[in-house]
C-alpha cells in the first residue's frame, strides 16, 4: 500500500467545482459561534460536492481568516448564502422544493441509520439539513418549521458531538445513500 500524492488524486479545480453536478443537498448552519466549525463545515461540503450552505443569524461569514484557516479554500468552491434567521432560510429552501430536516434530538427524530429519502431514476428529492448552536442546538422556532428531525444515534454518556463532527456524519449519511442509489440504478 502506498499513500496517494496531491497529483493522483484527481482534485477539481475551482471552475471544475462550480461546473459539477452537486449532490442535492444544502446545510444551513443556525447560529453558529465558531469559525472553526463555520469553515470544518465550508471543508465538508466541498468534500461531498453539496449544492451550498446557509448561514444564518450570528454565524460568521467568509471572508474571515479563522473561517479560512479550517476551510482550506472551499469558501471559494462552496456557493452560500446569508439570512438574518434560520426561520427565513428554512421558508426559502421549502419554497424551493426542499424537504428540511433539523439534527436535533426531539420526540419522534429520525436515527440517522434509519433515515430515508425518496429517490427515483430522476434523481434524489433536494434536501436540506439544519445544525444548530454549540449549546442550545436548533431553535424550536425553527424544528415546527422543518419536515422532521434527524438525530445520530450515541451510545456513550455525552449524546452530544461537535457540529463539525455531527455534519460530517450526516452529510456523509446523505451522499453515500444517493451514491449507492445511483450505482443501484
Amino acid at each position: 500500500m502506498r499513500k496517494l500524492s496531491m497529483d493522483e488524486l484527481d482534485r477539481k479545480s475551482v471552475h471544475e467545482f462550480k461546473e459539477a453536478e452537486k449532490m442535492p443537498v444544502v446545510v444551513v448552519l443556525d447560529n453558529i459561534r465558531s469559525m472553526h466549525n463555520v469553515g470544518s463545515v465550508f471543508r465538508t461540503a466541498d468534500a461531498f460536492l453539496l449544492r451550498g450552505i446557509y448561514l444564518c443569524g450570528y454565524t460568521p461569514q467568509p471572508p474571515h481568516r479563522d473561517i479560512h484557516k479550517t476551510a482550506l479554500g472551499a469558501t471559494e468552491t462552496v456557493e452560500w448564502k446569508y439570512t438574518e434567521t434560520t426561520v427565513e432560510a428554512v421558508t426559502r429552501l421549502k419554497e424551493d422544493g426542499y424537504k428540511v430536516f433539523a439534527v436535533e434530538q426531539v420526540e419522534s427524530s429520525i436515527a440517522l441509520n434509519k433515515f430515508e429519502m425518496n429517490q427515483s431514476r430522476a434523481g434524489a428529492e433536494p434536501v436540506a439539513v439544519v445544525f444548530g448552536n454549540e449549546v442550545s442546538g436548533v431553535e424550536q422556532e425553527v424544528i415546527k418549521l422543518c419536515d422532521g428531525c434527524i438525530e445520530i444515534p450515541q451510545l456513550g454518556m455525552k449524546h452530544s458531538l461537535n457540529i463539525s463532527v455531527a455534519a460530517g456524519i450526516v452529510l456523509w449519511e446523505l451522499v453515500r445513500t444517493r451514491i449507492q442509489h445511483k450505482a443501484e440504478s
